[in-house]
């Protein structure tokens, strides 16, 4: 999911049309031509942020109805309309819930210069009210260059985690908060990140933060060793963010049940997790894959995301300990701490249409899927219950394991049961009535999850 290495966020999908290269290195096929089979062989990959190579891509001047990407690409897209009757998300715009008075904090490196009219020309294609993006650049933030593909693999991921959020939560506040260091494996980069996260809580600046960003933990120095001092130092911003009720959200990965190495090329040949959404103060947001038609209606379940382009991430911490929300799972995750806690969109085979012009070769509507996409739409989700309830939720993981107790028709919360979060040959873990380590609790029904989750 980093820079260079391990943005296992989005995988950089396709300006359909064209062909170009995901995360995990399958071509997705250009129109015309067949679906390209599996390959899960990762060696001498060089994983780069959610939407790298949209740069090197032919856009498309306006984006496809589903209908029309299967048949002419392969794959299912999906517009922010679709998402909202697939979620259940109108009843609460009619009741005037709208994240309205609320703040979603964004962190990305880089950032993206032409963030505040793609996100204009993304809501004048959907009908979305326009917001003003506000733009903190916290330490010396690089001048953009778009032929750095760090720089625009880092604008890709900032375009999808703005238009999304906000199309979810469309009067919340956004702030995006650039920083001048890429995130890549180990720590690099990450402490830039907590020091700006830290600082805005501390000014009351935010009610929830999205990352789409994370590590491996077994990438962090002295993890081989049993010290895990290293990622416990980097922990002052979820600490701060407990003490003022600030929810914080991490994408689950994008690679299943395994994830990147230090070097950034290679994925471990075994399970392993990565962090921050393996911190018990965040919530981890896992993968799943819908099949909607041209209007959102669900045409079959949701299952966990595992397409031929990558899997929701999950799985047990090999650093912290099973936290006091989790006792009821313990059957599922033992005595550590197991992610995903919720689930939202994410298959590539499913992705969403993102408005791109940071690039001046690739201007236009493209294509992203990934656990980076489940983020910033779920941090909608929290928005508008933070506004519903009248207060900061915090850490809303207590809650929706408690409610995950009660019928999904009180709950909002809906089991995912099929599929499992396997990739590149480690076997990963299958969905299952109830908590599992594929889906965590499941996806939602955003009407019924907000006012659940809100106690109105």
């Amino acid at each position: 999911m980093g820079s260079p290495a391990s943005l296992r966020r989005a995988l950089a999908l396709l300006a359909v049309g064209a062909t170009a290269l995901t995360a995990g290195t399958v071509a997705v096929p250009a129109v015309g031509t067949a679906t390209a089979a599996p390959s899960h062989d990762l060696a001498g990959v060089h994983v780069r942020p959610a939407s790298f190579g949209h740069h090197n891509v032919q856009a498309r001047p306006t984006p496809l109805t589903t209908t029309q990407c299967v048949s002419q690409i392969g794959i299912h897209c999906y517009s922010p309309l679709q998402y909202r009757e697939a979620y259940n998300l109108n009843p609460l715009y009619g009741q005037g819930v709208t994240g309205k008075g609320r703040t979603i904090v964004i962190v990305d490196s880089f950032g993206s210069p032409t963030i505040q009219h793609d996100l204009e020309v993304f809501d004048k294609q959907w009908g979305i009210p326009d917001t003003n993006v506000e733009v903190v650049k916290w330490g010396n933030v690089p001048v953009f260059d778009p032929k750095n593909p760090d720089h625009t693999g880092w604008a890709g991921e900032t375009t999808l985690d703005v238009e999304y959020a906000h199309a979810v939560a469309p009067d919340a506040h956004i702030i995006l908060v650039e920083t001048g260091v890429a995130e890549t494996e180990g720590t690099t980069g990450l402490p830039e990140m907590m020091d700006a996260e830290k600082s805005l809580i501390k000014q009351g600046r935010g009610d929830v933060i999205s990352q789409s960003f994370g590590a491996t933990e077994n990438t962090f120095p002295g993890f081989d060793k049993g010290d895990f001092k290293s990622i416990n130092d980097l922990r002052y911003a979820f600490k701060a963010a407990a003490e003022h009720n600030v929810t914080v959200l991490a994408s689950s990965g994008d690679n299943g049940a395994t994830d990147a190495k230090e070097n950034g090329t290679d994925l471990y040949p075994f399970k392993v997790n990565s962090w921050p959404s393996s911190d018990p103060l965040v919530t981890s947001v896992g993968g799943t894959q819908l099949t909607l038609d041209d209007s959102g209606k669900r045409t079959a379940d949701d299952k966990v995301w595992h397409d031929q382009y990558g899997a929701g991430g999950g799985g047990v911490s090999g650093v912290f300990e099973r936290p006091l929300y989790q006792t009821g799972v313990a059957n599922v995750t033992g005595n550590h701490r197991g992610t995903p806690d919720i689930s939202m969109s994410a298959a590539v085979d499913g992705g969403a249409w993102t408005y791109e012009s940071y690039d001046p070769t690739a201007v236009g509507w493209h294509l992203t899927g990934g656990t980076s996409e489940a983020a910033p739409i779920f941090s909608g989700v929290v928005a508008l219950a933070d506004q519903l309830a009248g207060y900061r939720l915090g850490q809303i993981n207590w809650r929706m394991y408690g409610l995950s107790l009660l019928p999904s028709q009180w709950s909002g919360i809906k089991d995912v049961k099929e599929g499992d979060n396997g990739w590149n040959d480690v076997t990963g873990y299958n969905a299952a009535p109830g908590y599992d380590l594929a889906s965590g609790l499941g996806t939602i029904d955003a009407t019924k999850f907000v006012h659940a989750i809100a106690g109105r």
